[in-house]
This record gives C-alpha cells, sequence and structure tokens, in this order.
C-alpha cells in the first residue's frame, strides 16, 4: 500500500528534527509539528482505505 509507505517515510524523517526539537531547537521543533500534522492525514487515509477494502462484499 503507497499511503503505508509514505507514512513509514515520513516517521524516519522526523528522526533528526525530533532529537534536536529534544534540544531546544524550535525551528525542528516547527518541522516536526508539520511532519505530525502530515502523518495524522496519512494514517486517516490509509484508515479510510481499509475500511473501504473491509466493506467490500468478497465472493
Amino acid at each position: 500500500m503507497q499511503e503505508y509507505e509514505r507514512l513509514k517515510e515520513l516517521v524516519e524523517s522526523a528522526a533528526d528534527d525530533v532529537a534536536k526539537a529534544s534540544g531546544g531547537n524550535k525551528a525542528a521543533g516547527t518541522r516536526v509539528r508539520k511532519i505530525m500534522q502530515d502523518v495524522k492525514d496519512t494514517a486517516q487515509t490509509i484508515r479510510k482505505k481499509i475500511l473501504e477494502v473491509r466493506s467490500q462484499p468478497t465472493s
């Protein structure tokens, strides 16, 4: 699933900025918050697709 791969990439891309933000870097914190919003949106898309697959009748 393409969206799941995107989700993994987003989480991996945040790793450096999370460490920097933990050290007090405000700009890194802003970047982390933006990436986390993208994570949330991508996760929601995945949830919707899974529900679509689940609700399709099987033959």
